[in-house]
């Protein structure tokens, strides 16, 4: 029996289990979602986290779930047409809808991969330096040398892929781990006004005092904004497709995937974006640290978690620290898949060439973060955030488009009522992130 119809038996007895049954089988061959997790967990999620919580309280507890359930739906018909044909999601843009969405989706990879590593090594560099006592420099370094090592070993061989996906699970749930020992410690002085922050609402925006004694003012729908646009980026979505070609994965994987998005994706990058901004709420807008407006970079949180009235270092410092670290060392690692996987289709470089290793090693310009933005604020992270969303709308158009091209998935067109829920859900993606982002 070949592999293929290993597969399709396989995923065919699993298919027909009760649900139960079906999560646990399923869970043994999970992987690409949580790649996508550990992509996203980075320091865009973390700054707009922070920020939401100390400025809004629990109010927009509702975008980090809202945000990814809204780019799942999408990713889950990449994932369809992917595997149902097999063919190249750069190629199937480009010969089938517009070369126009194909480079937007493209461009959009590598340029948000670059863009977003000078702000993930300014987090890491900041937090080894505070965790070990070093420069801000001297953790870039560090930081970089392990992501080098990652990035470039990446693709040697199927099972150091199987491994690279196990070590990125186990850092996405110790970072939900690491926020939920945090939230444990600050409690939630308002469980109610928390279970009512996961309804959509536009709050009030914040005004205040800052630092200096002068009045200031933020405009809530700026972190709104910030906070879809954190949730899944245009590097997330051009890379996915390709972690599941590189995994083996076909038809017979394609409820799978759904399962895979869900499990791990959505469950753990909503509970960990949720739980930041809980205990910066707890600790910020509720408790004594205040908030004036002013930037609150995580490594700065660290230290004020760690205080011993609050947290202790322990908890504070380095449990809390840790599990930021891990979230910008497994972003710039997925984040250099993303830019080696750009070149190889705008550049028409060969994988695995030396050409793909020089995209790869492209964003790690972004090591001078480290150097010269070592004290980032919000407010630089914040239109980060929103320029790289930009390249969504479009690449969400064009693969809606792509759902129903008959001569493209031929036989696999989804048909019936969740068919048409499905078409519906992607059309209200496109639609809400335009209009947040316009």
């Amino acid at each position: 029996m070949s592999d293929h119809q290993a597969d399709t038996a396989r995923f065919a007895e699993l298919d027909a289990r009760p649900f139960p049954g079906r999560i646990a089988g399923y869970l043994r061959y999970m992987g690409p979602g949580y790649l996508q997790s550990a992509m996203t967990l980075g320091g865009g999620s973390a700054f707009a986290a922070l920020f939401a919580g100390a400025a809004f309280g629990y109010q927009l507890l509702w975008v980090a779930p809202t945000a990814m359930l809204l780019g799942i739906i999408v990713m889950s018909a990449v994932a369809w047409q992917t595997l149902s044909t097999g063919e190249d999601p750069y190629d199937a843009l480009k010969a089938r809808v517009h070369p126009v969405f194909a480079w937007m989706f493209a461009w959009g990879g590598l340029l948000s991969s670059i863009i977003w590593q000078f702000a993930q090594y300014a987090l890491a560099g900041a937090m080894i330096g505070l965790l070990f006592g070093t420069s801000a420099m001297t953790g870039g370094v560090i930081a970089l040398a392990w992501c080098l090592a990652v990035g470039l070993l990446h693709g040697k061989a199927r099972g150091f892929i199987r491994g690279y996906e196990l070590i990125l699970t186990g850092m996405v749930w110790f970072i939900v781990v690491s926020m939920a020992v945090v939230v444990f410690r600050t409690g939630i002085p308002n469980p109610g006004d928390m279970l009512a922050g996961f309804i959509p609402s536009i709050p009030q925006d914040w005004e205040g005092v800052n630092a200096a004694g002068d009045p200031a003012t933020i405009d809530s729908l700026t972190v709104i904004v910030s906070g879809l646009a954190a949730a899944v980026g245009a590097n997330m979505l051009f890379v996915y497709p390709y972690t599941l070609r590189k995994t083996g994965w076909g038809p017979a994987h394609r409820r799978l995937a759904r399962y895979d998005l869900v499990f791990g994706m959505f469950i753990p990058f909503s509970l960990a974006v949720s739980l930041m901004v809980i205990a910066s709420a707890a600790v910020f807008h509720f408790g004594d640290a205040g908030f004036s407006g002013a930037k609150i970079p995580p490594a700065k949180a660290a230290e004020i978690f760690a205080a011993p009235e609050r947290l202790g270092p322990v908890i504070g410092k380095w449990i809390f620290g840790l599990g930021i670290l891990a979230m910008a060392l497994s972003s710039i690692t997925m984040q250099m898949l993303a830019s080696g996987f750009a070149g190889v289709k705008l550049f028409g470089v060969k994988e695995d060439s030396v050409g793909h290793k020089v995209f790869i090693v492209l964003p790690a310009i972004g090591f001078l973060g480290a150097v010269f933005w070592g004290d980032i604020a919000p407010w630089v992270a914040v239109p980060t955030n929103v320029i790289c969303g930009l390249f969504l709308p479009v690449s969400y158009l064009g693969f809606t488009l792509l759902q129903r091209n008959r001569a493209f998935l031929r036989d696999a067109v989804p048909r019936g009522g969740l068919a048409t829920a499905w078409i519906g859900g992607m059309a209200v993606a496109t639609i809400v992130l335009t209009v947040f982002l316009a």
